[in-house]
């Protein structure tokens, strides 16, 4: 709510030549919002804004400080938060709605759990895939969104991974994609224990499409590559398997 209350703000202010961003919420830009010659009913739609903003503030603050003392208890949360564009709003808002990363035998159960996967509609050999299932929380699908944008912002290989599925199809859709891969990074930073930065290291490419299992088979068998030294290796199925999932979830 404050967020459209500080848009509908801006708008005053675009329609007057003045444009500031960010910085009209500085004491500066706010005298200077105060001070436009407005007409009568735009003068009191300003002022009726203003203290709604007003209001809204200090109830938003005294939230944030509560939730940045629950998120120093959970140290899930904390680690969820190394990844670029993960707040603590979304990494404990996923800590608390998924449980534990036990529940699931797969990141695609993950991504099917919160509802970024579509709906099949099939008939004989015919398979037609639809808009996503919006199951589970719509909070967290929602923050999930949100958050994966940030990262596409912050982050040159994810704005570039979106940019590529957004030319020829609908942003939207790339937006669902970014977030269902958010979701998978998450779950398999959860599950292993890992931050971001081991994430890159010994997960680089969870939830890329490229690897998939046939049959049971090894896909690195199959591929023809050298197994890796036994320490190495549950770190590479692993990826192989998140690679496949992302694949038949898409």
């Amino acid at each position: 709510m404050r967020t459209r209350i500080m848009n509908q703000l801006h708008v005053v202010a675009l329609n007057e030549g003045v444009r500031l961003k960010k910085a009209l919420w500085r004491p500066a830009g706010r005298a200077q919002l105060e001070s436009l010659l407005l007409a009568p009913w735009t003068r009191r739609r300003r002022q009726d804004l203003l203290e709604l903003l007003d209001q809204l503030t200090p109830k938003i603050q005294e939230l944030t400080r509560e939730l940045e003392q629950e998120v120093e208890k959970r140290p899930v949360t904390r680690q969820l938060m190394t990844h670029p564009g993960v707040g603590p709003l979304t990494a404990l808002a996923f800590e608390l709605v998924i449980g534990t990363p036990e529940r699931f035998g797969s990141s695609k159960q993950i991504a099917s759990y919160v509802g970024l996967v579509p709906c099949e509609e099939s008939s004989g050999d015919r398979r037609r895939l639809g808009h996503i299932s919006k199951q589970g929380n719509s909070l967290l699908r929602f923050l999930l969104v949100e958050a994966a944008q940030i990262t596409v912002r912050c982050d040159p290989d994810w704005r570039r991974r979106f940019l590529h599925p957004a030319m020829p199809r609908e942003r939207r859709i790339a937006k669902v994609a970014m977030a269902r891969k958010l979701a998978v990074r998450l779950y398999w930073m959860w599950r292993k224990g890992w931050d971001y930065e081991q994430l890159r290291k010994l997960g680089a490419h969870a939830g890329d499409p490229g690897i998939a299992r046939v049959c049971g088979r090894s896909p690195l068998k199959r591929l023809g590559l050298p197994l890796p030294f036994a320490g190495e290796f549950e770190i590479v199925i692993m990826i192989a398997v998140v690679i496949e999932e992302m694949v038949g979830s898409d």
